[in-house]
């Protein structure tokens, strides 16, 4: 039988590996992506799955580039979604889109989302942070010393 000392140090080193461990299992690449391209298609939401870890739309493409094309595409999870002023709502099937993807690199009809263009113009991103880089801050203005005209 383990002795007390024992089986805290067995206990304490198992909840460790799980903590250290659980983040590094729990995300999968996304090599499958090429993350250097970017594809713009249109088309009519079949499907919006608002689920973790990862969302999914399932869009029935009208462009004549790929029509008729089913792309299943992988978006982040709810939680930056709703960051990023998306809603379970956001999409319904039979809603018209136009959607900036990452494309798989197979060539097959799919990707990671970039961002949603919608019939009536709203744009919503999908990537962490908006998508979008911040705006430069506007330079400062001369300060001069007191006393001293600018």
């Amino acid at each position: 039988m383990m002795n007390r000392m024992t089986f805290r140090t067995v206990l304490g080193a198992a909840v460790l590996t799980a903590v250290v461990a659980g983040p590094s299992v729990a995300h999968h690449s996304a090599s499958m992506f090429d993350m250097q391209k970017r594809v713009e298609v249109q088309g009519t939401v079949k499907d919006f799955r608002w689920t973790n870890p990862h969302s999914w739309l399932v869009l029935t493409a009208t462009d004549e580039a790929s029509k008729g094309a089913e792309y299943n595409i992988e978006m982040n999870g709810p939680g930056y979604l709703v960051r990023n002023g998306w809603k379970r709502e956001s999409l319904k099937p039979g809603d018209a889109v136009t959607v900036t993807i990452n494309p798989l690199r197979d060539g097959s009809p799919g990707g990671n989302l970039v961002k949603v263009m919608t019939a009536d113009g709203k744009e919503l991103s999908a990537q962490v942070g908006g998508g979008a880089p911040p705006a430069a801050p506007a330079p400062a203005a001369p300060q001069s010393a007191p006393g001293q005209q600018p």
